[in-house]
């Protein structure tokens, strides 16, 4: 089977699933084809099966936004043409599911039967969806696509409620692929953050506003009143440059360090002993998620996607959202008791390991399958 998969290619949640997905279709031996204005940043294009195909556009004058959705649909029914594409899956509902639409129109004309499958992530529903000028345009993309999936639960249920949808939502949750991904902790790497005696917390967003990065460092700021700690930010992004200015008014410097985005985080990870996301909005939690792959307790907000991953008592705590103080209360509850760390360190492994790719990939490859055989059976 030939797939074409068009995602961001960012350090989001979506690329990253679909960078994931496609990679492991293709050790499969699916023929994996992804379409984005830049290679994903967990690509790897030295692998069997994985082609990559980069969308250009070019800036005119005459245009104050260079036209990307259009050139977009261009490359899709490019590609699909010339590699044979069996099938397309797009991730996240702006632009990509409106740019199938549309290309698949395109290619129905030159008698091309393509099935869409549109996997929505979270934000595209969440934020960008429901605004006006994109709701219209939302809507019927998803209500067009031949299959769609959300990747949790909530995902399903706020779409279903802020959209008039007609077409059903199929939940396959998002996944952790741990194949050779999980090693000793390098304590050499750790002391070039933190001395033994000090706790390692750490964070890992695109620093936006909807992160609520604010809310890790100042639970930080009162767990570092309390004990010995450091706080690894990872990631970058539009606050990145006021939380700066926030760790220096709380006379945090040296204790925090920005690290920027890293393609390869499961190192920091398993070195750190508390993960922290305070985000207002997550449809999963995929950061957290793999925190817990590596043996790391989770302090969540009690939103969205979180609660059906991060189990409150179990494998870390949930908490109200912004509520600083309750988030730090229960950190230090953790990070002082070491029979309690190690126990929901395990539950923290267990838990995420419910989410393996092993376990996914199928669901997967099963929705490909119906897919495509109930188009051909109509055409």
């Amino acid at each position: 089977m030939r797939i074409g998969i068009v995602c961001y290619p960012t350090y989001g949640g979506s690329g990253v699933v679909a960078t994931e997905l496609g990679m492991a279709l293709a050790k499969e031996g699916y023929h994996i084809h992804f379409i984005a204005y830049r290679k994903p940043a967990r690509l790897n294009l030295h692998q069997d099966n994985v082609y990559f195909h980069v969308v250009r556009y070019a800036e005119y004058p005459l245009f104050e936004y260079a036209p990307y959705e259009s050139a977009l649909t261009s490359k899709i029914v490019e590609v699909v043409l010339s590699e044979k594409i069996d099938l397309l899956h797009v991730h996240y509902a702006i632009p990509h599911a409106a740019a199938a639409y549309m290309a698949k129109q395109i290619l129905g004309e030159k008698g091309y039967v393509l099935p869409v499958v549109t996997t929505l992530h979270g934000t595209d529903i969440s934020l960008v969806g429901r605004d006006k000028s994109y709701e219209p345009v939302v809507t019927f993309s998803i209500n067009q696509s031949d299959r769609v999936t959300a990747v949790s639960e909530s995902l399903k249920k706020e779409t279903i409620e802020y959209f008039n949808i007609s077409r059903k939502i199929e939940v396959i949750p998002n996944f952790i692929n741990p194949s050779g991904k999980l090693k000793n902790i390098d304590f050499a790497f750790r002391q070039s953050f933190a001395s033994l005696q000090e706790k390692i917390l750490i964070h890992v967003s695109n620093f936006r506003k909807l992160k609520r990065v604010e809310d890790v460092i100042r639970v930080f700021h009162l767990v570092s009143k309390q004990m010995p700690a450091r706080l690894l930010l990872v990631g970058d992004g539009p606050e990145k440059t006021s939380m700066e200015s926030l760790v220096d008014e709380l006379k945090l410097n040296g204790k925090v360090r920005f690290l920027g985005n890293q393609e390869i985080i499961e190192k920091l990870l398993l070195l750190s002993d508390l993960f922290l996301i305070s985000s207002e909005h997550e449809s999963f939690g995929l950061a957290a998620l793999e925190a817990m792959l590596c043996r790391v307790p989770v302090i969540s907000s009690d939103i969205g996607g979180l609660k059906e991953i991060n189990i409150d008592g179990k494998t870390g705590f949930v908490c109200p959202l912004g509520d600083v103080q309750t988030m730090a209360t229960k950190a230090l509850l953790i990070l002082k008791d070491d029979e309690l760390h190690q126990q929901m360190s395990e539950n923290a492994y267990r838990q995420a390991m419910k989410f393996d790719l092993k376990k996914i990939l199928p669901l997967y490859e099963s929705l490909y399958t119906e897919t495509i055989q109930k188009l051909q059976s109509t055409h």
